[in-house]
Parts: structure tokens; C-alpha cells; sequence
């Protein structure tokens, strides 16, 4: 029979001095109340999960992995649900003598967030769309207005009508009722029709991102046919009023097949437009600006190549734009009689440029050519007007082009616009904007100003904000300082460090806490925006940086292209040298650096800590990829076979050798490490639930000291933990404590 550990029940603090716990299945445990918090950690039996020796050999080496039991691709073992189960019973006993604090931090977060809200309503037709949050509701409300025309503002800054002549809101579709029958709920997709009929919408209900695909009336909420079902991604797009394209996945939940859908007709009827057969690719699907096209692309990590579909005639199908070439990638746009197309190759690494007529593609002419130290990262058209999305010195900006009139030749795009932005770091991300218009709408964030909704006039150069996230509770930008630093790494590049404080605390003498953030992988830029929850360690005296490390695209594609592959291990010497100048330049000790990173960011922090482990108090790892040599070996996992071009195949010997060499289970060895904290997901499909248990379970063999030690496992999510908008805030709070549990820190937050 399997048992599982009991789970405490309750915590009592008698006029005696002993700690009682109960269990469900033990006897009581007294413990002397002069024992700390620590100790009685170490007092609980840390779960012990059997060793089966599992080996695998290749090259004519063998690795012996005694915990390969714990991975089942279906999760409904008893004997792994039983262990996971234990896991998070021992982190909660551990964790429980500071639940009051993880509580009032928790109600500290809550309490910055304004709960009955809206976004910024954007105008389409006679439609504002928005959506609104109500108070204590984790989930939000996809509402719109009529405005007939006669009555719509004559500026396109003018806000939605308000007060006494507002018209009245129709809420299309309520999440929080639809999540009542879950424990957890997500939409990935929500598209309203062209003619404004109709809204599709893609429901995930496990946390598995696999998706169901539902129409309705926009008005009444009836479902219009059967739901979308099947291995479906949240690609989906509208090709007219009367048909939909989305993108299902194979068995490996690789994006492969793209669908055309005529609504009316039964799924099983649906025209598969493409096939990718290609393992290492997956689909892509985009609308343009003008919803004239939609595109569809096939793409690896090196290569992408782009087909479009007039959704005026949809029934035409896919057109090849542009051809499929090893290390060419490629995306496109449209406005008028021309596609726009950015294309990145070994020469134009960075990406330049393009525009051809629709009439004749072979036709190209280049806009914007490359530029070495500026990375061309995405675009924006309108009727008249170009808005570029760029990095340069690790920083994104926009630059913005008036156009030709519709019909005239296009030439190279001469005295651009740069829009002005006002703090060291920041960060600007490209919203929907109206295509007709000369608006181009955009958040801006900072780490010390909250995510901001600017609507900025292309012709005039003028910025209107439309929309700043409310942070409650005193909050007041001025006491936050945000600063750049570069730290020299082995090879003598200069890594960026982003660094905010609040001024009023902070010594930088050596004293102050701090939490380094790092991702650095997929080209994925890790810029510093602004966290509302960051604010409950900022207020406690904690400084927070992030590294911009190699693996990332905050420097260009060249700074990505030198930290994956055989070059990955830069990733982690990067990570190291900025934790190294932050202790030299005295933002804080080797007694007060605690480190985190989710996901590629996990591998990150997993790797350090074998590395260079007396570097750091404590670590966080969320979601981590650990088990990179198992994994990358075995086909039938999903993302493996994408990612042979990120990691490499271990399947050749000198991929083999690299990867085991910083695969973090393969490099646990006996050693003291920091106090660490571990994080999965049961139905994650990205990083097995598996990889993170097989890493705390060889912990657990093999350290050489008492320090801490948890895994928390979310029984009924995924990858990006729990769906609601206050569930999230719980682990948050949860890991504040850990790291001020770990930092010794707990007594300075005692009421």
C-alpha cells in the first residue's frame, strides 16, 4: 500500500513553550520552542523517494539516473501523485510557522491592486472594446459599447463617452462565470469578426495549452455550431465574417496542421491548408494591420519562411511569399499594394527591411537596411505611416516613418521620428492600434513607473497617455531609484544590470539584501518593467536587479547567437559576473544574494548553483528545465525536437558532451548549497513536472548540509502556475517569504 505523508492541520502556540503540529496520520510531535524555525525544518523528515537505477548509455558513457521513475506522461501514477503530494505536505510544514507573514504580505499585494477597473477601450467601427475587472473577481470581463457614428469623438484622443451620456456596456463574455466549474481557466485567443457580429474565443481549462475553440453572438451569447476541438493551439484569426483558420498540434503538441473552418459546416469538413512534416518546425499564424492577410509561417530557430491567405477569399488558400531557405528568416506585413517583409539572415543578422507589391513579390526593395548595432525587432503599419520597433544599447525604442500616399513607389525610409522616453531602463511594448488612424498606441513601463497605455500622434510627435495602472497603498514613484550597470564577464563583454531601490532604504554598503532575476534564452528579452508585488520586498529594504544575459536578444541577435548551443555556458558565467559585481561595487554580500529564474531561467539558476554555490543565500528556480541531456534526447517530449537548434542534439557526441557538462541533474554532486526553493506544475506541457522532482530528490541525496530545501508542485496548472489574477499573487507572497525565511529576515516583519 502507499501511503502519504500527512499534511499538518494546524499550527498551536500553547502558554508552554512547544510547537505542537497535528497530522492526519501521526501522532503528535512536541518541539522545544527555543528551537528556531530552521531547525525544526530539519526536524521533519524531508520526503525520501526510492532510488531505481535507471541507466542510459550513449557514446560509452552511462548516466545513472535513480529517479527516471518519477516521470509519467499520463500524471496519474498514484505512487508519483503520492510523492508530489508529499513534497508540497513537507514545504508547508516547513513554511508554516511563517504563514502569518506570507499572508500579510499576500494582503499587502492584493491591497496595491484597484480592483474594479478597466483597460483602455479601443475603437472598432461603431464599437469601444475593453475589459473590466470587479472587485474580488480573479477573472475579467470582455465588454463593449455602441457609439453610432454621428455621436463618435471628433479626436482620436477623446476617451470613451462617460457620466450621464455613456452608452450602455454589453459584456460579450464574462470569464468569471465560464471558470466557475475550474480550477483553472485561461483564454488565449478572444477575436471579434470583422463585422463585429460575432467573437471566437480559445478556452483552456488545465493549464496544458490545449484549446477549445468556441463562437458566439457578440450580442446575445448564444454559441454559433459546434466548439473547435481536438490538440488546437491559441492561433486563431477570422478570414471574413463567415470563416475561421486556427492551428492544431501533433502528438508532441507541436504546432503542425493549419485549418480553414466555413462556419456552419462540422469540424470534420474543415480544409487543412498546410502540413508541416518537418519536425524541428512549428506553425505561426498573424493578421495583419489591415486584415486584408493573414500569415501564415513555418519556422525553426533559424529559419522561417511565409505564406498569406486573402480572407476575401479564403477558399483560395495558402500563396507562397516567401520561399524556404536554411538560416533566412522571415515576416510580413501589408498596407496597400505592398507586403512589408523583415528579414534576418547570417549577414543581416540584426534583420533589415523590405517591401514588394502584392502584384509582384519577386519585386523587393529595401526600406531600412541593417545595421549592425541596431536590432530591427518588429513593425507596425497604418494607411500612412510606419511605427518600427527597435533595440540598440540593450534599450527598445520606436521610430516612426510617414509613408507615401497608397500607390506611389516606396523608397529607403529616410528621417524617422524617435519617440522620447524618460527613464535609464524601461520598457515599450507595441499594442493594438487602429489601422486607419495616425495613432500608434503602446505601453510603456519602467521599474519604478506602472504599465502606461500612450496613444502618440505620428504626425505631430505629441504622446497622450490614455490609461496607468492605479497602484494603491501610498505608492510613490519618486522614492524608487532605477539605474544601468555593466559587468565585465569572462571574456571580457560588458553585461547590462538593471537596478531599481527604494532610496530611502538602501545603504550600498554591502548590507542590503538583494534579488538577481535572469532568463537569458530564446532571443526572449527580459526588459525591466514595473511589478506591483516587486514593492513588498522594495519596501522591506531589498534591492532587485536584473542581468541581461547571453542566451537573451536585449543586445541584439549576435548576444543571442553567443549564449546558446556550444556557446550556452556564457548564459552562466554572464549570470555569475553580475552577481559578482553587484558584492564588489557593494550593492550587497554573499550573505544577502538571493538569485531566481522560471523555466530556461530555472536551467539558469539550477546550473549556478552547482557551479558556484557558496555564491548565493538562496535560490529560486521556477518551472526549471533541469534534466536538458534526458530530455533533449527523447523525441516524444514536447518542444524537444523545435529545440534541437537551441540546445543542439545530444544525439551527436560533441552536443552530448556540453550539455551533460552544465545539465543541472547531471551536475548535482556532494556539496553545501543554498537554500533553495523549487516550483513545477502538474499538467505543465512545457517542463515536465518530472525534471524539477528528479532535481530536488538528487538534492536531497547528495547536499552536505541542512540548509533549505522545498518543492511546491501545483497540482491543477501548468507552466505559468495558477490562472486567476489573485492566485498568482500567492506565489508571490509565498516566495517573499521563502527568501526573507532564508535571509534570516522574518523577525524585522513581526507584529
Amino acid at each position: 500500500m502507499i501511503q502519504c505523508v500527512g499534511r499538518p492541520l494546524f499550527l498551536v502556540l500553547s502558554s508552554a513553550p512547544v510547537i505542537t503540529f497535528a497530522t492526519a496520520t501521526r501522532a503528535k510531535l512536541s518541539i522545544p520552542f527555543h528551537s528556531t524555525v530552521r531547525a525544526m525544518a530539519n526536524t521533519t523528515p524531508a520526503p525520501a523517494p526510492k532510488k531505481a537505477k535507471h541507466e542510459m548509455e550513449l557514446f560509452g558513457d552511462v548516466r545513472v539516473d535513480n529517479y527516471y521513475w518519477l516521470r509519467d506522461d499520463s500524471r496519474s501514477n498514484p505512487e508519483v501523485l503520492c510523492y508530489l503530494r508529499e513534497e508540497n505536505a513537507y514545504t508547508d510544514s516547513v513554511m508554516s510557522g511563517t504563514k502569518q507573514l506570507e499572508d500579510r504580505i499576500y494582503t499587502e499585494i492584493r491591497g496595491r491592486i484597484k480592483e474594479d477597473d478597466t483597460s483602455a477601450p479601443l475603437r472598432r467601427g461603431p464599437y469601444y472594446y475593453y475589459r473590466r475587472n470587479l472587485k474580488g473577481k480573479e477573472y475579467v470581463q470582455h465588454c463593449r459599447c455602441y457609439v453610432p457614428t454621428s455621436e463618435a469623438p471628433a479626436s482620436v484622443y477623446d476617451m470613451m463617452p462617460t457620466g450621464p451620456d455613456a452608452p450602455s456596456e454589453h459584456i460579450i463574455l464574462d470569464e468569471n462565470a465560464k471558470a466557475l466549474e475550474h480550477t483553472y481557466y485561461s483564454i488565449g485567443s478572444f477575436r471579434v469578426s470583422p463585422n463585429n457580429k460575432l467573437v471566437a474565443y480559445a478556452e483552456d481549462t488545465k493549464g496544458d495549452e490545449i484549446y477549445t475553440v468556441y463562437v458566439i453572438d457578440a450580442e446575445s451569447g448564444m454559441l454559433v455550431g459546434k466548439p473547435l476541438v481536438g490538440a488546437i493551439t491559441s492561433y486563431l484569426e477570422w478570414a471574413g465574417d463567415e470563416a475561421l483558420v486556427y492551428v492544431t498540434m501533433d502528438e508532441i503538441l507541436r504546432p503542425y496542421k493549419v485549418w480553414l473552418h466555413n462556419l456552419g459546416t462540422n469540424q470534420s469538413d474543415d480544409s487543412c491548408l498546410y502540413h508541416e512534416k518537418d519536425e524541428t518546425f512549428s506553425l505561426d499564424l498573424q493578421a495583419s494591420e489591415s486584415k486584408k492577410y493573414l500569415f501564415i509561417a513555418s519556422e525553426s530557430k533559424i529559419t522561417r519562411f511565409v505564406f498569406y491567405l486573402d480572407t476575401s477569399k479564403p477558399e483560395n488558400g495558402l500563396v507562397v511569399l516567401t520561399s524556404r531557405m536554411t538560416g533566412i528568416d522571415t515576416s510580413a506585413s501589408h498596407r496597400g499594394n505592398h507586403f512589408f517583409i523583415k528579414r534576418r539572415s547570417d549577414e543581416c543578422f540584426n534583420s533589415e527591411l523590405l517591401a514588394c507589391p502584392v502584384e509582384n513579390i519577386s519585386a523587393s526593395t529595401v526600406l531600412l537596411p541593417h545595421r549592425p548595432s541596431v536590432k530591427l525587432q518588429d513593425i507596425q503599419l497604418f494607411t500612412n505611416h510606419l511605427a518600427v520597433h527597435e533595440r540598440e544599447n540593450g534599450l527598445p525604442r520606436i521610430t516612426v516613418y510617414r509613408l507615401p500616399a497608397v500607390g506611389e513607389p516606396l523608397e529607403r525610409l529616410q528621417g524617422g521620428r524617435a519617440v522620447d522616453f524618460v527613464d535609464p531602463v524601461y520598457s515599450v511594448d507595441p499594442l493594438e492600434s487602429v489601422f486607419e488612424s495616425g495613432v500608434l498606441r503602446f505601453s510603456y513601463s519602467s521599474m519604478r513607473i506602472p504599465p502606461s497605455v500612450y496613444d502618440y500622434d505620428m504626425d505631430t510627435g505629441v504622446s497622450v497617455l490614455k490609461k496607468i495602472e492605479t497602484v494603491l497603498g501610498g505608492f510613490d514613484a519618486s522614492n524608487y531609484v532605477t539605474e544601468r550597470q555593466w559587468a565585465t564577464a569572462l571574456d571580457g563583454i560588458q553585461i547590462p544590470i538593471s537596478i531599481i531601490y527604494q532610496k530611502n532604504l538602501v545603504k550600498l554598503d554591502g548590507s542590503d539584501p538583494l534579488l538577481l532575476y535572469g532568463y537569458g534564452s530564446y532571443e526572449i528579452c527580459i526588459d525591466p518593467t514595473f511589478k506591483a508585488s516587486r514593492l513588498s520586498l522594495l519596501d522591506r529594504g531589498f534591492i532587485y536587479a536584473i542581468a541581461h544575459i547571453r542566451g537573451g536578444g536585449e543586445m541584439g541577435r549576435q548576444w543571442y547567437e553567443n549564449g546558446k548551443l556550444l556557446k550556452k555556458k556564457n548564459t552562466f558565467t554572464d549570470f555569475t559576473a553580475c552577481a559578482e559585481y553587484l558584492i564588489d561595487k557593494k550593492y550587497c554580500s554573499k550573505e544577502k544574494l538571493c538569485i531566481n529564474g522560471r523555466s530556461a531561467g530555472g536551467l539558469l539558476i539550477g546550473a549556478v548553483v552547482n557551479m558556484q554555490p557558496d555564491l548565493f543565500k538562496a535560490a529560486v528556480a521556477g518551472v526549471p528545465f533541469v534534466d536538458v541531456v534526458t530530455t533533449m534526447l527523447d523525441p516524444t517530449i514536447p518542444l524537444t525536437t523545435s529545440e534541437w537548434e537551441e540546445w543542439g542534439d545530444p544525439r551527436k557526441e560533441e552536443f552530448y558532451s556540453y550539455m551533460k557538462s552544465y545539465s543541472p541533474v547531471d551536475n548535482v554532486k556532494a556539496q553545501n548549497y543554498p537554500d533553495i526553493l523549487v516550483t513545477a506544475g502538474l499538467n505543465d506541457p512545457r517542463v515536465m513536472y518530472s525534471e524539477p522532482a528528479k532535481f530536488v530528490a538528487k538534492l536531497r541525496d547528495m547536499k552536505t548540509n541542512d540548509n533549505l530545501l522545498l518543492f511546491k508542485c501545483e497540482m491543477g496548472a501548468g507552466h505559468f502556475s495558477k490562472s486567476g489574477r489573485f492566485e498568482k499573487l500567492q506565489e508571490d507572497a509565498f516566495t517573499y517569504t521563502f527568501i526573507l525565511k532564508a535571509l534570516n529576515m522574518l523577525g524585522c516583519d513581526q507584529q
